[in-house]
Order: structure tokens, then C-alpha cells, then sequence
């Protein structure tokens, strides 16, 4: 028997270089786990069996012929806006419910010569659109630490399959937090790379200039580990950056905080647990400084006129003519408004909506290119500060878990809970969220993450800090 509880990538990776079990034994044992828990949880919504076992099977071919690497045998849950040839991936929409990829993204070709196990696909919110996977057209995924609460969103379904035990590990997409919100929700590192980092190519895009793949784990060392496999230059990807491009500074061992920022409206218990990891991190040596990044205020704003200008721009493809759900009507305008309508939820509509108005004539200068001015404005402040600091720290969200339904009413309500994890999408830092601490709400113990952003290609500063935050 696997116990999978306490189950690591990296463990798992000496346990099958020994041959304690096969990749076969540890790719069941999750086909038996997604059985028995994900009915509840709905981490998943589709479930590879056959494939992945066969997967396995090739895994332990590599083992057994010493050819194996790091992710060799690892069953790994994959985002629904991460293409695999072959397999639908509808980014949660029925717009692109019966949609099949026609190519596989780099990040899964770069897993498939690691001879990783993909187990399924994971549920998410519309197009990456939303903080709770409430936005999904095929229900609501469910945290594991708490079931009547949301796992954040929009990677829910990829953190709340590790977190329930029925996957070892995930990939997710990052836009404005949607890896690093639900790791702080579900108890996992989660990791937003430099933007460039890791290749967009098979990513159905959301906001271009801000989405990043990630992975996400139970430790630092595991997030490491995938980074490390799915890194890496793309000519398939324009905005790839080279290999090296980014110098690496020596690490000074002084930790930011904009205290200004993160003391408003705060929940009290996630501003505690704050404190104490920087309290943590000061007993292991670092210095903790106040810095002044005064733009940081505008970052949602700036965020939310960007981003939906964006969305308007890369859903226009989403016509009901090229491909995906398709509606008869008498003439072109009817096809694509009854075919968007039927097609496409809510939120994914509200902002298509917002990003057509700020880019329309007439407002473009009063919202959009305003929004770009100080978007510029905040990269300074990160420039700035990493002058003098390793790593930045914030709370990864302001509040634990909330509850399913509580803010599906209420948009800003729910665009507030990225209000410290767009930053590093704005600026193109890389950030990570850590276990910190847990919160009691209604006799749950409901996880909070600690987050800390570093300069450009400074993704091993976050490994080594977060690791302290993590030990402890």
C-alpha cells in the first residue's frame, strides 16, 4: 500500500528508483483515489485511465533501463486550457465542449520526454476566468479542507486534485493568481514563473502579456522539480525568453515588505499568520525592511482594464465559425451572437464586455493607455526595490477560503481576492505562494499561504526563502 498522504515527487522519485513499487502500482493507486474522493471534490473532468496506465508502463520500461529522468513515471493532473493532442480541452467552456487539440503544448511535449503519467484533465474557471472555479460550465470544484468552500480559482481543479490525494502533482495557469491563490487555499507551493519563462505555446490565451504555466505541489522542492522540467526557450513561443537572459544577483538575504499594502483590509488571522513567517524568516537570518512601492495600490485597477482588454482581443477567435460550438442563424451576426451567447458564461461575457468598452474610441486614452502608463509605473517599483531586496512578501490573498455562493453576486468582491497576486503578473516577476499557516472557521482548519516575489529569472530566490517559510 502507497500511503499517498504524505506522498512527494521527489520521494516518489527514489522510491520508484528503487523499485519500492512500479510507476503501474503508483498510477492505480491514484486511478483508485480519484474513485473514491474526486465524486466529491470534482478536482477532475476527465479521467484517463487506460492511458495512463499505459503511460506507466513505458515509465517503468525507462526505469528498468536506467534512461529514467526526473518526472519519469510522476502522475501529474494537466489545467483544461493546456492542449494534448488528441484529447478535448474546452478551458471549462461549452463553447469548446467537443473541442479536440489538434497539437500538444511544449510544456506536455517537455513531459512526455520526461515519460510523466498524465491522469486527466482538471476542472477550472472559464477561460481562466475567476478566483473560485465557481465560473466552470461543468460545476463547482470543491476544497478538500472544506468542502462547502471554494479552492480558489482559476487553476481550482489542479490544486485541489493534489490537495485531495488524487494527483501527486498538477500544472495550472497563472494570469492575475490563478496558481498561487488556490495553492494558498488548499494547503500547496504554487508557482508563477517569470514571465517568458516557460512556453505559452498550446496555452489557450486569456490575457496575453500576463498568463504563465505553472506547476503546482505539496513542497517547494517538487514545484522546483517541474519548473526545471518545463522550462526553457521556445521558438513556437514569441515571447520566450533565452536561456540565461536574465543575470542572477548574489542572494543579500533582506526580504521587502510594502507595509503600506498589506495591512488593508487584510483578514486578521491571515495578516497574523504573515507576520509570524516573517518572523520566521528573520530568526533563519534575513533581514526584514519596510519598502516604499507606492503604485502597488493601482495594481487591481490597472489589472482589470488590461486583462479584459485582452480577453476581448484573444476571445474574438470564438466565433461559431473556425472551430468549437457553432449556432445556425440567418446571416454572420446571428451565427456569432447566438453561438457567444450559448457558449460563453457569465463572467466570461462580463468581461469581454469591459474589455471592448476600454478599448473602444474614445476611451482607449481615458482607460487603457492610462492603465499601460502606470502598469510601467508598478515595474518600476519592483525594479526599485530589488535594488535593496531579494524577495518581496505579501499575503498570498487577503482572505482563507471562502465559502461556495458567497461572492458569485458580488464582482468586485471577488476581484478583490487577487489584489495582492496581480502584482507579479503586472510587472512579469516571478512569485510563489507557500504553506504558511491554517485559520479556524467553523471548526476547520483552512490552509494560508505566504507569498513572496522575486526579481526577473530569480525563480531559485524563491526556492530558497520559501523553503524556510515551508519548514517551519
Amino acid at each position: 500500500m502507497i500511503d499517498l498522504t504524505t506522498l512527494t515527487v521527489s520521494q516518489a522519485r527514489r522510491d520508484l528508483d528503487a523499485k519500492k513499487y512500479s510507476a503501474l502500482d503508483l498510477t492505480n493507486a491514484y486511478l483508485d483515489a480519484i474513485v473514491k474522493r474526486d465524486g466529491e471534490i470534482h478536482a477532475y473532468l476527465e479521467v484517463w485511465a487506460e492511458t495512463a496506465r499505459e503511460e506507466a508502463k513505458r515509465a517503468d520500461v525507462m526505469i528498468a533501463a536506467g534512461t529514467q529522468k526526473s518526472l519519469t513515471g510522476i502522475p501529474l493532473a494537466i489545467k483544461d486550457n493546456i492542449l494534448i493532442e488528441g484529447r478535448i480541452a474546452s478551458a471549462a467552456s461549452k463553447i469548446l465542449e467537443n473541442y479536440r487539440a489538434s497539437y500538444d503544448a511544449t510544456v506536455i511535449t517537455k513531459l512526455k520526454a520526461e515519460g510523466a503519467v498524465f491522469l486527466g484533465r482538471t476542472n477550472m474557471d472559464e477561460f481562466a476566468m475567476g478566483s473560485s472555479t465557481e465560473n466552470s460550465a461543468y460545476g463547482v470544484t470543491r476544497n478538500p479542507a472544506d468542502t462547502t468552500r471554494v479552492p480558489g480559482g482559476s487553476s481550482g481543479g489542479s490544486a485541489a486534485a493534489v490537495a485531495a490525494q488524487v494527483a501527486l502533482a498538477s500544472l495550472g495557469s497563472d494570469t492575475g493568481g490563478s496558481i498561487r491563490q488556490p495553492a494558498s487555499h488548499c494547503g500547496l507551493a504554487g508557482l508563477k514563473p517569470t514571465y517568458g519563462a516557460v512556453s505559452r505555446f498550446g496555452l489557450m490565451p486569456m490575457g496575453s502579456s500576463l498568463d504563465q504555466i505553472g506547476p503546482l505541489a505539496k513542497t517547494v522542492e517538487d514545484v522546483k522539480i517541474i519548473f526545471e522540467a518545463i522550462k526553457g526557450h521556445d521558438a513556437n513561443d514569441s515571447t520566450s525568453i533565452p536561456d540565461g537572459f536574465y543575470p542572477i544577483a548574489p542572494l543579500k538575504k533582506r526580504i521587502g515588505v510594502p507595509r503600506a499594502f498589506v495591512e488593508k483590509g487584510v483578514d486578521p488571522d491571515v495578516l497574523e499568520i504573515f507576520n509570524a513567517s516573517l518572523s520566521r524568516l528573520k530568526a533563519a537570518g534575513y533581514e526584514i525592511i519596510g519598502v516604499d512601492m507606492p503604485n502597488l495600490p493601482y495594481a487591481l485597477s490597472v489589472y482589470y482594464i488590461v486583462c479584459p482588454a485582452e480577453v476581448s482581443t484573444n476571445l474574438a477567435r470564438y466565433d461559431g465559425i473556425r472551430y468549437g460550438l457553432s449556432i445556425p442563424g440567418g446571416e454572420i451576426k446571428e451565427v456569432y451572437t447566438k453561438t457567444r451567447a450559448a457558449g460563453f458564461g457569465p463572467e466570461v461575457r462580463r468581461r469581454i464586455i469591459l474589455g471592448t468598452f476600454v478599448l473602444s474610441s474614445g476611451y482607449a486614452d481615458a482607460y487603457y493607455r492610462k492603465a499601460r502608463a502606470v502598469r510601467e509605473m508598478i515595474r518600476a517599483d519592483f525594479e526599485k526595490a530589488f535594488d535593496t531586496v531579494d524577495a518581496i512578501a505579501l499575503p498570498t490573498s487577503p482572505n482563507p477560503a471562502f465559502k461556495i455562493g458567497e461572492k458569485t453576486n458580488d464582482p468586485v468582491a471577488m476581484y478583490l481576492e487577487d489584489i495582492f497576486s496581480v502584482t507579479a503578473n503586472l510587472a512579469g516577476v516571478p512569485g510563489i505562494s507557500v504553506p504558511a499557516g491554517r485559520a479556524i472557521r467553523e471548526g476547520k482548519a483552512l490552509p494560508v499561504g505566504f507569498q513572496l516575489m522575486a526579481a526577473h529569472g530569480a525563480e531559485e530566490t524563491l526556492f530558497t526563502i520559501g523553503s524556510v517559510v515551508e519548514s517551519a
